[in-house]
């Protein structure tokens, strides 16, 4: 069960979310139930401008990209290993050709202080409100092993202010 954790009492490794276990993005309008999920294994969670914050990256040509453009919060969940398969659908398969949340089997809810949905089975839910967003520029590309991951087909990074964390105690720091 999850509860409020403080963003700046949250106990994480970040590095390993992203790369291995992955965070699942959300973005729109859960009660309007018009939004959009997909995994995501590229971003950060620091402090920027005195705030915490979550930066997520999404390619236009994602579904999810619409949905981050039009609502002005979107949410990270992390789900214990057992919702993999679940996490692979809504990573490969697009909400424009099917009902891909409804076939993940995982369950959409509202979030505790914004408008996108967080996700039932989560075991760690950060909500964000958007405060800045940035297009990656190829020519400020400086290490060579980046310009290969690309077509041009650049993603834009969200910055999102975290506004609400809710988490089992596995990420609540201990005194």
């Amino acid at each position: 069960m999850r509860t409020k954790i403080d963003a700046f009492e949250l106990a994480a490794r970040p590095m390993g979310i992203w790369d291995k276990q992955w965070f699942l993005l959300s973005a729109g309008d859960f009660a309007a139930k018009k939004f959009n999920s997909m995994t995501v294994s590229w971003g950060s969670l620091g402090v920027i401008w005195g705030k915490p914050f979550a930066m997520c990256v999404v390619r236009p040509q994602r579904h999810t990209f619409t949905f981050m453009e039009q609502y002005d919060t979107f949410t990270l969940c992390v789900f214990p290993e057992k919702h993999r398969k679940m996490l692979d659908v809504l990573g490969t398969k697009s909400g424009r050709q099917m009902d891909k949340i409804n076939a993940s089997g995982l369950t959409p809810e509202a979030a505790t202080s914004v408008a996108s949905p967080v996700y039932a089975e989560a075991e760690l839910a950060i909500e964000c409100k958007k405060i800045h967003f940035q297009d990656f520029d190829p020519k400020n590309f400086i290490a060579p092993y980046i310009a290969p991951c690309y077509n041009n087909d650049y993603h834009r990074m969200y910055f999102g202010e975290i506004v609400a964390v809710t988490g089992t105690d596995a990420y609540r720091v201990r005194a």
